[in-house]
């Protein structure tokens, strides 16, 4: 059953409803499906699983992983335990009292010799026969969570251990914490197990605690965002935002005060746009790895909050988390035996990954985090706002455009849908999974990607296909340029690869900008040889029923898409085609929509035969959308009056060209001296 609050109040809170006890609720919610899985005070949180092929534990794995799913389950359902510990410590789900149970398999979990023991860092390696020198294990991600839910439970379960069993937990914690650990966000795993140890007077090796520290600060990248790694994603937000809060908190104020500081100005930065990400109703982009932890992603609210001196307005804090829970939780497909599904809404395979199992999407209750905060805090007392959308003019569209880690961001006022375009992306080759997830051309709050369709059609991606030998290429490499005019350009390889010079490359130089229900595409084909056929797909639209018109004005070709998602949503989407391209077509999917079994997605395909010939160089499209059938005007699907290309063949091989709306706006599309603009 979806969840529906007890409890509303939409005079404080007018576009929710939702209030403190609401969110209490919806904590209650989740951890009565956990606990409907749990029947014995002794019974580890492992919960059913219907996913064996890709998530973990596998039949060859070492034990370490299966000890990990066991540790995996405690902390991250801890996350929601934690703060509802606090506020009703005696609170008993079928029949087991909730602050007993987690104080109890705390204890199991860190005991050498317990069935829960989940083993410590040198436990670990003593069995690891890998002979990896620096090995780091998924344990290490837990003991953050164990650390900070210990925090949020201090009065009910930390301070009721005896001072044997808090020694117990601190040296299998600072067994973890001096160990090795993946050099990306995980160091935060260990800044926090050093700071919780510190905290509660036990020796830590600061030096080591400073080393972690400067080279997370040292991944900033500038609009309040980190480098994860290579990637840019929502780790930068439930990750470095979040964990740097606590940080400062429990250690970097006191002892690293300039470290802390500056943690702190990142995450106002970060709050002078990050707003911007949530869609009218506060839903969250389906975009980068590990998109089952869904409403993590507004932890960074929170976090702000904790800060010294915090710059986010607490009632648009809570009108984003709010409005983000509810995208999840109100669904009917969101959990599996009572426990979130390993998708973005219902099951879906396309997005898993090898590192979680049954247990992970446990970490979306990072969002849950805030119920920490008192009930009279302003986050909770505040009315909510809706922040830039109360702003916006009709048929506005407010783009935002970040540099640092390559991110565009639009709020189109006329459907309250928000659309993100993003650069700096290194992908391989065969890696599908991570084009999905990083490299769509537009990522959309209500139309989520759609996963491969076939080996030569993507939605929200082009497919190159060399027809003289059959070749199939993705695009896995994309640089930014940023934004000129209001024109955003990137430009997109194909088949990246550092041991070839990029002048062997094909390529695309990507040209965008918003309309008031979507983007248009200008974007210039780059390419070293020929011949080639070339297909662009529009958003996946989930099939429950769809209408679908084809149109035509002007010499331009359209396909306008109505119907329904999963909750019964009215869902419209319109993809037009106008320079460069031959044909708009359409193919049926099953299995690779999050939303829907069943998907649509149009395509447009167009054909180069000459090596050197001189064709059409620009390919111009556009893809707009709303949750509604109310038709859209002639002028939105066919919005575009003139194309004036500088070269007279009108190929627009060189020289500017001039896109007239009708709107009376116009933009003008010019890649000369891009490569001097380019970042990764």
């Amino acid at each position: 059953m979806p969840f529906i609050p007890k409890t509303t109040d939409y005079e404080l809170s007018p576009y929710t409803g939702l209030t403190r006890q609401s969110w209490i609720e919806a904590a209650e919610y989740l951890l009565t499906g956990v606990f409907k899985n749990i029947n014995s005070i002794d019974d580890p949180v492992v919960m059913p699983r219907y996913e064996t092929k890709i998530t973990y534990p596998q039949p060859d794995h070492p034990m370490w992983r299966y000890k990990a799913e066991i540790f995996e389950g405690l902390a991250r359902s801890f996350f929601i335990a934690a703060p509802l510990i606090h506020i009703e410590p005696h609170l008993t789900l079928n029949g087991i009292n909730i602050r007993d149970y987690y104080s109890k398999q705390v204890l199991c979990a860190v005991t050498y010799g317990e069935k829960n023991y989940v083993l410590n860092y040198t436990d670990m390696k003593r069995e690891d026969d890998s002979g990896n020198l620096f090995a780091a294990y998924q344990q290490t991600v837990e003991t953050a969570a164990l650390v900070i839910c210990l925090w949020l439970s201090k009065d009910e379960i930390w301070d009721r251990y005896s001072k044997e069993e808090k020694d117990r937990i601190a040296s299998f914690l600072s067994d973890f914490a001096h160990a090795n650990t993946v050099p990306q966000n995980w160091r935060l795993f260990n800044m926090l197990d050093l700071a919780f140890l510190y905290m509660n007077g036990y020796d830590i090796d600061e030096d080591i605690m400073r080393d972690h520290a400067q080279v997370i600060l040292n991944y900033y990248v500038g609009n309040g965002w980190y480098r994860d790694g290579q990637s840019f994603d929502y780790y930068s937000c439930w990750a470095f935002n979040m964990y740097t809060a606590i940080w400062n908190n429990w250690y970097g104020y006191e002892k690293e005060p300039y470290i802390a500081a500056r943690f702190e100005e990142n995450s106002n930065e970060l709050m002078k746009t990050y707003p911007c990400f949530f869609d009218r109703d506060g839903f969250t982009n389906m975009w980068g790895r590990s998109g089952i932890y869904r409403n993590a992603a507004t932890s960074p609210f929170d976090a702000n909050l904790m800060m010294k001196n915090p710059s986010v307005d607490p009632g648009l804090a809570r009108r984003i988390c709010s409005g983000s829970l509810l995208q999840f939780l109100k669904r009917d497909d969101f959990l599996w035996e009572g426990v979130p599904t390993l998708g973005f809404y219902g099951p879906f395979a396309p997005l898993l990954q090898g590192y979680s199992c049954a247990e992970s999407p446990f970490w979306l209750a990072k969002a849950l985090l805030c119920l920490h905060l008192p009930e009279d805090h302003p986050f909770w007392r505040a009315k909510e706002s809706g922040g830039c959308w109360e702003d916006l003019a009709p048929g506005e569209s407010k783009v935002t455009t970040l540099d640092g880690p390559g991110l565009c961001v639009t709020n189109h006022e006329a459907n309250g849908i928000t659309e993100l375009r993003t650069g700096k992306i290194m992908k391989d080759r065969s890696d599908l999974h991570g084009l999905n997830n990083y490299a769509k051309l537009v990522f959309n709050t209500k139309f989520p990607w759609e996963a491969t369709v076939t080996d030569e059609i993507e939605s929200q991606q082009y497919v190159l296909k060399y027809t003289d030998d059959g070749q199939v290429l993705r695009a896995n490499f994309t640089y930014w340029a940023g934004e000129k005019e209001q024109v955003l350009y990137r430009r997109q390889f194909f088949d990246y690869g550092l041991e070839t010079e990029f002048h062997w490359k094909t390529a695309l130089d990507l040209a965008d900008f918003a309309v008031p229900f979507g983007i248009i595409r200008a974007d210039k084909l780059r390419m070293y040889r020929r011949p080639l056929r070339l297909t662009l797909g529009a958003f996946g639209f989930p099939d429950n029923g769809t209408e679908v018109l084809f149109k035509e004005k002007d010499g331009f070709k359209a396909a306008v898409l109505k119907g329904h998602d999963h909750t019964g949503k009215e869902k419209q989407m319109a993809f037009t085609i106008f320079d460069g391209w031959s044909s708009l077509e359409r193919i049926d999917s099953e299995g690779t929509n999050p939303d829907s079994p069943k998907s649509i997605v149009m395509y447009a395909a167009t054909e180069r035969t000459k090596q050197y010939g001189y064709e059409p160089y620009f390919l111009i499209s556009q893809v707009i959308t709303k949750e509604s059938l109310e038709d859209f005007t002639e002028d939105e699907i066919f919005p575009i009056e003139k194309i004036e290309y500088t070269d007279p063949q009108g190929c627009g091989g060189y020289g500017p060209v001039k896109i007239c709306l009708k709107s009376g706006e116009v933009r003008i599309i010019d890649f000369y001296g891009i490569e001097g603009r380019f970042s990764i």
